[in-house]
């Protein structure tokens, strides 16, 4: 479908492990999982450096201590420096980023989104949504709202920092180089890994509850159609897309290729805004939309989603077939449709190019594919926690060859589907190794590369932005050189 639809990992740092504090702006007076921390309260508030037009005051620091304190962050320098240090150099990389309209790239969906997973991972701590808004002594509305504006500054420094760093590359050259002399002790290790080659099945759905679905959708029309509510009220009472229903269902300016293109051939048809799709049919589930705006090749558009109901014979009916396909790929027998044509013994290779539904997959032999989290393809192999729940449950007592029994799960479409995984390869823990773990081996010399290119390019940007800061911080010993003037 669309972006909205892919959780995306921002937090994570781009340029490799650093501490959150990296990423983050100032943050609200906040106490344990974020609760109003009321000793801040009697802080008398000054501004003790300014960047640019940009000021940090006395209360950011000292929220930002707090917050670092919560999350086990040490500081490599004496804090009451490193700390306002570090709250500067996001103001240079905030400023390049409204110098660089990156702003522009970042939709009021894709922070609803972050919000939503930080709302999301409080409640999990904490046990409950009431629980939460009683600890934080504010309900999710507030939560959420106050959050968004540092989300919104921690997703500008990223956007920025991938700007920077865009087009740096390092050869197979360099990699050998740098490694070269390195004492053992000193290269990466590699954990262990494994190469899983994946199965799935989709339940089938009924057509009573397809009809279901669909007879909702309808109902949503004609009450939108009469006056009696608006699309975007419907949107948040009903839509099933966590990202945009808070919105009122409201997705912003984007082009064809980001939409399901189901989705997508009916929403750049429509031309009136008073007007409602007919219902649309994706691999999320079924939308109606509601044209906003269009802007050249890119359209805005409010659409509420609603997800049929798999039950619970469905998913049996599933996973039974799974089954059989198991036992017949073990016996190496080809099903009973193909047993005529097939003389040669039926693989697992087989079954998955015959059965499987993941598009993603079944066109290399099921092997499932490690990605980063900006969606691109690091390698077949993973790290038990980077699997899917599911699939690691499954791969984690099977041995290299085995097949597992039938499971179900969700994808990350949020369809339920229903599996078998092979263990195609394990790869025991070891230290990296240029001709078994290039990418590895790349991806550290790329990270010395970035570090080092983003270093320098602070150091300048403080030589060009106007900087000022209280007398008691200049015996301090920064790690970017400049500051003092």
């Amino acid at each position: 479908m669309k972006k909205f639809f892919l959780l995306v990992a921002l937090f994570a740092g781009l340029v490799g492990p650093m501490s959150s504090m990296g990423l983050m702006g100032p943050m609200r007076p906040m106490g344990p999982m974020g609760n109003p921390d009321d000793s801040l309260a009697s802080i008398v508030d000054e501004v003790v450096w300014v960047v640019g037009d940009e000021p940090i005051l006395k209360s950011d620091i000292e929220v930002t201590r707090i917050q670092a304190a919560m999350e086990g962050v040490h500081w490599s320098g004496d804090p009451d420096c490193a700390i306002p240090e570090q709250l500067a150099v996001q103001k240079l990389f905030l400023h390049q980023a409204a110098i660089d309209s990156i702003d522009k790239d970042i939709t009021e969906n894709d922070i609803a989104l972050e919000v939503e997973q930080r709302v999301e991972y409080m409640v999990q701590q904490v046990g409950s949504r009431e629980k939460l808004e009683e600890y934080r002594r504010q309900s999710l509305s507030q939560i959420r709202q106050s959050m968004h504006d540092d989300l919104r500054d921690q997703m500008l420094i990223q956007r920025m920092k991938q700007k920077l760093v865009a087009d740096l590359a390092v050869t197979p050259a360099e990699v050998r180089r740098y490694f070269k002399d390195m004492p053992e002790d000193s290269i990466p290790f590699v954990p262990t890994a494994v190469e899983v080659q994946i199965i799935t099945i989709t339940p089938r759905i009924s057509a009573e509850e397809i009809n279901r679905v669909k007879d909702e959708l309808r109902n949503y029309t004609d009450r939108i159609n009469s006056g009696e509510t608006s699309f975007s009220t419907l949107a948040r009472l009903y839509s099933e897309d966590p990202g945009s229903a808070r919105l009122g269902g409201e997705l912003d300016y984007e082009g064809r290729a980001t939409f399901d293109p189901a989705f997508a051939a009916v929403a750049f048809n429509l031309t009136d805004p008073t007007k409602v799709s007919k219902i649309v049919e994706s691999e999320f589930g079924f939308h109606i939309i509601q044209l906003v705006d269009k802007r050249g090749d890119k359209i805005k558009v409010r659409h509420i989603l609603r997800k049929p109901i798999v039950s619970d014979s469905a998913v049996n009916a599933a996973l039974e077939r799974l089954d059989t396909i198991v036992t017949d790929v073990r016996a190496g027998l080809p099903p009973l449709v193909l047993r005529d044509q097939l003389t040669e013994k039926w693989t697992f290779e087989d079954a998955v190019a015959f059965f499987s539904d993941d598009k993603d997959t079944r066109n290399n032999h099921g092997l499932m594919a490690n990605r980063n989290e900006y969606g691109q393809l690091k390698s077949s192999r993973f790290e038990m926690q980077e699997l899917p729940a599911e699939v690691a449950r499954a791969v984690e007592t099977l041995q290299v060859g085995e097949i597992s029994a039938p499971f179900s799960m969700i994808n990350s479409r949020g369809k339920t589907v229903c599996a078998v995984v092979k263990l195609k390869n394990r790869i025991p823990g070891h230290r990296a190794t240029v001709t078994e773990d290039f990418q590895v081996l790349k991806d550290v010399v790329m990270e010395k590369r970035r570090a080092e290119f983003l270093h320098k390019w602070v150091v300048d940007k403080i030589k060009s932005t106007y900087v000022r800061l209280n007398d008691q911080y200049r015996d301090c010993k920064f790690e970017y050189e400049g500051w003092l003037r």
